[in-house]
């Protein structure tokens, strides 16, 4: 595999993965709309341990929800980035965050339940879940 890189928009924050990326997905929850002023946030989840940060560790900041994973952004940019279980492990990094092709496409998405009604959902055949996927066996 040729190693993924990626960044924020100032270029500020660069990152590595030295692992493919497991599974993609969009989540429709509120908290990622109002996160990323989009309708869904596109992402992808990673093998525990496979990012690097190379340079501007420094300037990567998170919000921590009292009931869910930490989301890190860029503190100059605002960029997204990643998610943290609430061990610390970067558990999902950001599709648009990624410097070129990652290599994998959403599959699902979750949380539908809450889509934005200003933004149909598309008739994708990607399959749906209402609340979080549930995890597999």
């Amino acid at each position: 595999m040729a190693v993924l890189t990626g960044g924020c928009l100032c270029g500020g924050v660069r990152f590595e993965l030295t692992e493919p990326p497991a599974a993609a997905s969009y989540c429709h929850c509120t908290r990622c709309q109002r996160r990323t002023g989009t309708a869904a946030s596109a992402q992808v989840r990673i093998v525990p341990g496979s990012l690097r940060v190379l340079e501007g560790e420094a300037l990567v900041r998170s919000y921590q929800p009292p009931d869910g994973f930490a989301k890190s952004f860029c503190s100059v940019c605002g960029s997204a980035l990643w998610s943290a279980d609430p061990e610390g492990n970067v558990s999902g990094v950001r599709l648009g965050a990624f410097d070129g092709d990652p290599g994998i496409r959403p599959s699902y998405r979750q949380y539908v339940a809450y889509a934005a009604v200003w933004e149909p959902l598309p008739d994708d055949g990607l399959e749906r879940f209402p609340e979080r996927r549930p995890p597999d066996p």
